[in-house]
């Protein structure tokens, strides 16, 4: 019966990996294959074919927000990757982030969606303290939507201010502007350390020839007004210029060799170990059925490497699973939800997936023990939320979620969230959700993001709808509340959707299980370059 059930988990899993990588591939072709020869005829590389040139052969590549704008701005024909590609990547042995504006998706213009991965991508390199490189090729502003991109905080404009931070901070900036330029987007490569230009293919100006034309009445074109001679040998705005995208890549390889060592954190490493188990056995353990149990452990021991994981307190606070442990040699503190039911000392029976008094305590004390420690913090999220009802609120599970709360808030030490299944209300807060400064957050196809399950929640927003009709003097019969139900029941599955959440970046990715140990460690790696802030836990809820 095992065997019946792991087959079923593991063809429908393989099934979901199926639509995952067919998605992946759509997506990265942009704007499409016409597209991509109208960039290979103007001599130019994809944003895609200049990160493979220009970083180290056979490396991996984490590749950061391949889902953004997915089955946004329909109207306007679409937004793959929100028009830019960003990742980690290693130039010279050296793990860097880098942003490549991608053309053949509305010129490489700016929607909302763009900027707000930018933003992303330069959050990660100012939290890591990596070096980012730019591969600038933009048409500037989506001018339809201005508006939503232009004058806010957190829009176009903060990319510039982050410029002047990160370098401030003393973090390697290299900008190569390998296409249009233009517009506030001047000030990004020209804010950087190094900027040069591809001759012919690359121009850089405040104002376009069309513009100058409308503002001055100058007559001039954009070769002239901006272009790398220009730039080169008049202005001097940009550094050198290159005959095409591969001269120019290899020159930034040769910045990149020489740049020194900085400061470490000193997460401990040894040498690394495959998990006792295959990864892909996962598929099957995990079930189909998002209702079963299954035990956490199971998927832990599939994600560490052999012989590493040491459990903490295994015997107290049962819903949650901590322990220490190491991912291809570097030592972790693991936080998971246990989703199998459990029994306590007392004789209660507990509830996978649900965060209860003891478990939160726990969990609390782990997240401080690692702070302590300098250890970076994994949490396998799976988590329905916090326990409800009268014993629990007398024992003081608000208290001691707070707790928790606090600790994992103020930890200094790295975080890592990968969601597995559920991520349900307050349980996505403490398991350090996207509002808790994870260094970076994935989520498995199979992940759930919402205040409530689907079916709470559909049956209470058609309670709320029924009863807004009757307010109205409306009655609806059963076979009309049905619908009604279906319809709620549709458009909330849709926004619970690891799909959904990726293209608005409420995780930086979505990925096959098989693919977890290299984002825990190339995201400690990339951490392992900024030192720890000493961590104080402030006013504990005792």
């Amino acid at each position: 019966m095992e065997n019946l059930e792991f087959n079923k988990n593991e063809d429908q899993y393989k099934q979901i990996i199926y639509q995952l990588d067919t998605k992946a591939k759509k997506t990265k072709l942009g704007g499409g294959e016409k597209k991509i020869d109208e960039q290979h005829q103007k001599g130019k590389l994809t944003a895609r074919e200049r990160i493979e040139y220009l970083t180290d052969k056979n490396s991996e590549f984490l590749e950061i927000g391949l889902f953004v704008g997915e089955g946004m701005y329909k109207e306007q024909g679409g937004c793959p990757s929100g028009g830019v590609v960003a990742g980690l990547g290693y130039v010279q042995d050296r793990l860097c982030m880098i942003v490549a504006n991608d053309a053949t998706v509305k010129a490489g213009a700016w929607f909302p969606i763009t900027a707000k991965k930018n933003l992303r991508a330069q959050e990660i390199a100012m939290e890591n303290r990596l070096p980012v490189i730019y591969l600038v090729d933009s048409a500037g502003v989506f001018l339809p939507m201005q508006d939503e991109i232009f004058p806010d905080k957190e829009h176009f404009g903060r990319q510039f201010r982050n410029n002047a931070k990160m370098s401030a901070m003393g973090i390697v900036q290299i900008a190569a502007i390998m296409g249009s330029c233009v517009a506030g987007g001047a000030y990004l490569p020209i804010m950087s350390d190094e900027a040069m230009i591809v001759d012919k293919t690359g121009s850089i100006f405040l104002a376009g020839s069309y513009l100058v034309k409308a503002a001055i009445g100058e007559d001039i074109d954009n070769e002239t007004l901006g272009g790398a001679t220009t730039h080169c040998e008049i202005s001097g705005v940009t550094d050198n210029k290159f005959p095409n995208d591969q001269a120019c890549l290899d020159y930034i390889r040769s910045i990149m060799g020489k740049v020194g060592a900085f400061e470490k954190a000193g997460f401990d490493r040894v040498e690394p170990k495959a998990p006792a188990f295959d990864t892909k056995e996962i598929y099957g353990l995990f079930p189909s059925d998002r209702v079963k149990p299954y035990d956490t452990i199971d998927i832990i021991q599939r994600i560490v490497d052999e012989d590493s994981f040491d459990e903490y307190k295994a015997l107290y606070g049962k819903t949650i699973v901590c322990g220490f442990a190491r991912v291809n040699g570097w030592a972790i503190g693991i936080v998971a939800n246990q989703r199998k039911v459990v029994k306590n000392k007392k004789g209660e029976m507990q509830m996978g997936g649900v965060i209860y008094s003891d478990s939160a305590d726990k969990a609390a004390r782990f997240i401080m023990n690692c702070n302590q420690r300098k250890i970076p913090l994994v949490f396998l999220q799976d988590v329905s939320g916090f326990m409800v009802g009268s014993k629990s609120e007398h024992g003081g599970i608000i208290k001691d979620g707070a707790k928790m709360v606090n600790a994992m808030a103020n930890s200094t030490v790295p975080k890592f969230t990968i969601i597995m299944g559920n991520s349900y209300g307050a349980g996505n807060y403490a398991m350090c959700g996207k509002a808790y400064d994870p260094r970076l957050i994935a989520a498995w196809p199979t992940a759930q993001i919402a205040v409530m399950s689907g079916s709470s929640a559909a049956k209470t927003l058609l309670q709320i709808r029924v009863a807004s009709l009757k307010a109205q003097g409306k009655t609806i019969g059963k076979e009309e509340e049905e619908n009604l139900l279906k319809e709620i029941t549709d458009r909330y599955n849709e926004q619970l959707s690891p799909y959904y959440a990726a293209s608005r970046l409420w995780v930086d990715a979505v990925i096959d299980p098989a693919e977890t140990r290299k984002w825990i460690s190339m995201g400690i790696e990339a951490a392992n370059n900024a030192p720890v802030e000493k961590f104080n836990v402030g006013v504990i809820q005792t």
